[in-house]
């Protein structure tokens, strides 16, 4: 190679090249973050108070289910298994959303739930963020038993032996909520991504029972998605900029 190839530089590109990059940004995330920028500005902590009392409930299971005398009581007040009874598993699902796995750092999923709560607490209301993380876990609960049923012979079956795995906790709740938001916000390609990351993990990755819940949750949501669009004409986003506890949607 000669000296002047060795020294040639990569040009860096060129403005309209980063111009359009800036319109493509501006058009996936501008209404969402202009939205969440407008309610953090003109109530701060205060648009937000289910997330937080959520970062809070989430935080007080992982202390409580760490000590010896707390882990009973949480399992059996939070704690879904595809072995027990429907009925059962029906009544701990709403607290089974802010019990976090044994496994996992206790931080990511409180992060998790500040963050993607948080935004579709101020983009949706409060009601709605609720009515979609439960949906979402519940839809998690419901393929776990319905995996088991059709067996480990089909792709989108379960081996029998995970009906003593504990469901998700908080993360299919972040999954559904996240789709849910960018497809309300129209943030397409991030919708794309979050959705195709999920069979990613199940496919290439983890191909266990907590990642095909996030699958069933990314799927449930994006179905009522869809019928949203057939039955309910859309309103452009930011129709409505800020929505924390004093406007509920």
């Amino acid at each position: 190679m000669s000296e002047a190839g060795a020294g040639r530089e990569v040009p860096a590109p060129g403005p309209g090249e980063t111009s359009a990059l800036r319109r493509a940004a501006r058009a996936e995330w501008g209404p969402l973050l202009w939205t969440v920028r407008s309610a953090l500005v003109t109530q701060k902590l205060r648009a937000i108070p289910v997330t937080l009392a959520a970062v809070g409930l989430t935080l007080v299971f992982q202390l409580v289910q760490n000590q010896a005398w707390g882990y009973r009581a949480v399992q059996d007040i939070g704690s879904v298994q595809a072995w027990e009874h429907l009925w059962v598993a029906l009544l701990r699902t709403p607290l089974s959303l802010f019990v976090p796995a044994l496994d996992l750092p206790v931080w990511g999923a409180l992060a998790q739930i500040l963050v993607v709560f948080g935004i579709a607490e101020i983009c949706v209301g409060w009601r709605q963020t609720l009515g979609v993380a439960y949906l979402a876990t519940l839809a998690g609960t419901m393929y776990a038993r319905i995996g088991i049923w059709i067996g480990p012979e089909s792709a989108i079956g379960l081996p029998d032996s995970d009906k003593y795995v504990i469901d998700t906790g908080p993360s299919a709740a972040v999954v559904g909520l996240a789709v849910y938001v960018c497809w309300r916000h129209r943030a397409w390609f991030t919708c794309a991504v979050v959705v195709a990351s999920m069979v990613v993990e199940v496919v290439f990755i983890k191909n266990n029972l907590a990642g095909k819940e996030h699958v069933a949750a990314a799927l449930v949501v994006l179905a009522v998605c869809l019928l949203q669009e057939v039955w309910q004409p859309h309103k452009p986003p930011g129709f409505q900029r800020v929505s924390g506890w004093e406007h509920p949607r």
